[in-house]
């Protein structure tokens, strides 16, 4: 099956694009954007990974679910897109950042500026019907999603993966430890944030192991 996805990517995920589950979730994929509004706009499914390819991936941050409400997803998880008002979740990393690493200079919320550095940012669900949560969770994406966390934590080193809330800690609890560094705390949503996201200093932790890897670090700000 034909996929448009970034180069390095298409060579890491190859077996994916050939079973059942695929060619079943394409399909189902291409009937709800023929049957009304879905989100991200097709070409930006991929996003996540055209962004940042297999090799120059760094840092890892999963998310859920697109968000489901106009020109808000844009194929990275918890960014929207330029110009979109900043979801609660997204309000909340910038202050943690602020009180973590310093004064955050591009409140924008596209975010495209930390993939292009190294970091993926990795919805489990890379579509969702509009306005409605959820509705294309259980299709197949979680699979093709587990593969990607699976295929980098096998088969790249130093990695930080960042694992926010249940869900998250969930699907990367087999990402080997013994190679990669992965840091869980509560999700930045406003029901949880204040149970210990905030003061989880996660974006200096990651710089701070990405150092001592001899690693560029991630500018946040």
């Amino acid at each position: 099956m034909e996929v448009k996805i970034e180069p390095s990517w298409k060579e890491a995920l190859q077996e994916e694009f050939g079973k059942d589950y695929f060619a079943k979730l394409t399909s189902f994929v291409k009937d709800e954007y023929k049957k009304g509004a879905v989100y991200p706009p097709p070409k930006n499914i991929f996003r996540a990974f055209d962004l940042t390819p297999f090799n120059k991936v760094k840092v890892v941050i999963l998310g859920q679910d697109p968000y489901h409400g106009v020109g808000q997803a844009n194929g990275l998880c918890f960014a929207v897109g330029e110009g979109v008002a900043l979801p609660p979740s997204l309000q909340n990393i910038f202050k943690e950042i602020e009180q973590d690493t310093g004064p955050v200079k591009h409140k924008t919320g596209d975010l495209e500026r930390w993939a292009k550095q190294g970091v993926l940012l990795l919805n489990a669900t890379l579509t969702v019907r509009a306005r409605t949560a959820g509705s294309h969770q259980g299709k197949g994406w979680e699979e093709f999603t587990d593969a990607a966390i699976k295929t980098l934590s096998e088969e790249r080193e130093h990695l930080v993966f960042i694992l926010w809330g249940n869900y998250a800690k969930a699907k990367g609890a087999h990402i080997d430890r013994t190679k990669h560094l992965v840091i869980e705390s509560p999700h930045p949503s406003p029901f949880s944030a204040y149970s210990g996201f905030f003061g989880s200093k996660p974006f200096s932790k990651t710089n701070a192991y990405l150092k001592k890897q001899g690693l560029e670090e991630i500018d946040w700000l």
